[in-house]
């Protein structure tokens, strides 16, 4: 179980899915990832195709994570009913911002989240199960992604029911003045300052290597992030792509 891991500080592998075809999720489950995000907030899928690849990832032996479009209740709600194991929420910035979006995976009286029977539940036959996992068995990844969230880390890391950050470095960057300028000693600073709070706290440190780099991949394991995503689906369609070509071109 992903949230089992999570309470040890195991490290976990995850990728990233934003094309919306149940192969795609059935070749990425099938390939040893602990975990896999539908992305909702950067791609077209909709709801019902993401209710699709759940249901494909959960099968499959994977934990279905699913990256809100924002932190919205009426979002939430509806990916935990169809079988999510669990959210990542953008754009968290304060203890409020983590509070809300736990409170929406769970059912009063310790959430806000309305009761409905669906795939989650079983379509009814396992809501007595469902209804004992929602009280502490959602997995919610906040997003630090703005400089706000920089002095609110400790925070934000202690509220109970918060399982582990990832780091979004674009919108870090962008709130920070410098876009995408990854090597600014600021915005290594603030890279470096958001790691060292999760380490000091021994809280699940993440971060997304977006191209398929395996040296890249073995330095951030060793640098002490443990929930890490590794590419995304239309990364490694193309740069697999290009390499093969690449290689039968070479003269």
């Amino acid at each position: 179980m992903l949230k089992e891991k999570l309470l040890k500080k195991e490290v976990t592998l995850g990728s990233w899915i934003t094309i919306a075809h149940p192969s795609i999720a059935e070749i990425l489950a099938s390939a040893g990832y602990d975990w896999l995000v539908i992305d909702l907030e950067h791609t077209t899928i909709s709801i019902a195709q993401a209710g699709e690849l759940i249901r494909v990832i959960d099968l499959c032996g994977v934990a279905p994570l699913v990256r809100l479009t924002s932190n919205q209740p009426d979002q939430i709600k509806r990916v935990m009913d169809a079988g999510a194991h669990g959210i990542v929420v953008p754009m968290v910035c304060s203890v409020e911002d983590s509070k809300k979006a736990i409170a929406a995976t769970r059912y009063a009286p310790n959430g806000i989240r309305g009761v409905g029977l669906a795939r989650a539940q079983k379509f009814g036959s396992g809501f007595t199960d469902y209804l004992q996992w929602q009280k502490d068995g959602p997995v919610v990844i906040v997003q630090i992604e703005h400089k706000d969230a920089l002095e609110n880390l400790e925070a934000i890391f202690s509220v109970p029911g918060v399982d582990g950050f990832i780091i979004g470095p674009y919108d870090l960057s962008c709130s920070m003045g410098m876009p995408g300028e990854f090597e600014r000693p600021e915005f290594k600073e603030a890279m470096n300052h958001i790691l060292k709070i999760g380490l000091k706290m021994n809280f699940p440190a993440g971060i997304h290597i977006v191209e398929p780099d395996q040296k890249k991949l073995r330095q951030v394991i060793s640098e002490g992030y443990s929930f890490i995503g590794y590419s995304a689906d239309f990364r490694i369609l193309d740069e697999s792509a290009r390499k093969g070509i690449a290689a039968a071109r070479e003269k």
